[in-house]
């Protein structure tokens, strides 16, 4: 592939340029494992300089890349002697340790070639889950940009438990996308598109284009890579197309050699059509970003109240509380058949509320004072899930 020496020719999708991925003007990339080494581990360097050459002509043209790049366990394994990822925490964090270096040295070498300087940012779900650390997270992606620096992020795999156990960077580039405000987000896989079912089988057809949730109708999603690699798969990058799109940014599904092609506009791989209204950020963090702390359960007045007429969650609609939260935290409001049906940042202590359900705001305040006069959860702190 490498860089392009001139610029590219029209390449058209139902007669017109894809202009939503031409007029990009900040671009994240995630890249999976099988896509960035062989089966049996250890970086394939032709694949990640094509990557490179690919990410760098864009840089030449004014507009800022961030690259989520996983790949840390898979380059470890060939350094360690180890045949095949393995399942154990303290092996899979070893080889972290080792690949994160190879990773990181492999792209500032061949960033170097086109004169760009690159910058990792290893994240774990607290850096953005965590209101606080979310924002220190985008403080230092934006100076990078700035700074004409490629950042390259990935999980903090040495350190990280659950997101290694079935984590995967795919949700996180969606995040990632969302945190530095996006134009497009490009999926690269190892599987040229997203396809009806199994692409080796007779039957299936690739899917061009996704407009929402009818297109995905019938379609057979599948598991892990193919390399066997990776913990992602065909599962998490529709769900990661589904929350970037959610936020209005769009969406390339394609295979890694295709990159070029795609971010030039040509009609490769899956597009995903954005939502016509991004929600708001604060929003779009509590319903995406945030892991609840614990579970408030609503009889179905207040389902109806939450649901139906976006109001407030007031005491005398909750049945019963879960979990150990303290008041700012995020929790899950449920229905009575356990479905969680929003998410809102609670005002009560978990240990606070039990004295409270089932009574009206007026006879707390007249009990217990006027601080209890207070929702639960304010409706402006409330998203539906």
């Amino acid at each position: 592939m490498g860089t392009r020496r001139g610029p590219p020719g029209p390449t058209t999708q139902n007669g017109r340029v894809r202009e939503a991925v031409t007029q990009a003007r900040r671009i994240v990339v995630k890249i999976g494992s099988s896509s960035l080494t062989t089966a049996t581990g250890g970086l394939d360097e032709t694949r990640v300089d094509t990557l490179v050459d690919a990410l760098a002509a864009l840089a030449a043209a004014g507009r800022e890349v961030v690259l989520v790049s996983s790949g840390a366990i898979a380059a470890g394994l060939a350094p360690l002697g180890l045949p095949r990822r393995p399942r154990d925490l303290a092996t899979q964090q070893a080889a972290a340790s080792v690949g994160q270096g190879l990773l990181i040295g492999r792209y500032a070498a061949g960033f170097a070639r086109h004169r760009l300087t690159v910058g990792q940012v290893l994240l774990t779900v607290d850096d953005v889950t965590r209101r606080a650390h979310y924002r220190n997270a985008y403080r230092t992606l934006r100076k990078l940009l700035d700074l004409r620096a490629v950042p390259i992020v990935n999980e903090n795999d040495t350190v990280a438990t659950e997101e290694i156990r079935f984590g995967d960077n795919d949700r996180l580039a969606a995040l990632v996308a969302a945190l530095v405000d996006a134009d497009l987000l490009l999926l690269l896989s190892d599987v040229d598109a997203l396809w009806t079912g199994n692409p080796t089988r007779p039957g299936s057809t690739r899917i061009t284009e996704v407009r929402g949730e009818a297109d995905l109708a019938g379609v057979d999603i599948g598991g892990a890579g193919r390399a066997g690699v990776g913990t992602g798969g065909m599962v998490t990058k529709v769900e990661a197309a589904r929350i970037a799109t959610g936020f209005g940014i769009p969406v390339v599904l394609t295979a890694a050699p295709l990159a070029g092609e795609a971010l030039t506009g040509g009609p490769v791989g899956t597009f995903f059509h954005p939502a016509r209204r991004r929600p708001a950020a604060r929003l779009f963090w509590l319903a995406h970003a945030t892991a609840p702390r614990g579970r408030l359960h609503l009889d179905p007045g207040a389902v109806q109240a939450v649901v139906g007429r976006r109001k407030s969650l007031l005491p005398a609609g909750i049945t019963a509380v879960d979990g150990t939260f303290t008041a700012g935290d995020p929790v899950d409001l449920v229905d009575v058949d356990g479905t969680s049906v929003a998410r809102g940042l609670v005002n009560y202590d978990a240990v606070e509320l039990p004295g409270l359900l089932g009574r009206s705001t007026g006879e707390l305040a007249a009990a217990l004072g006027p601080a209890y006069e207070r929702e639960v959860v304010h409706r402006d702190d409330l998203v539906l899930l």
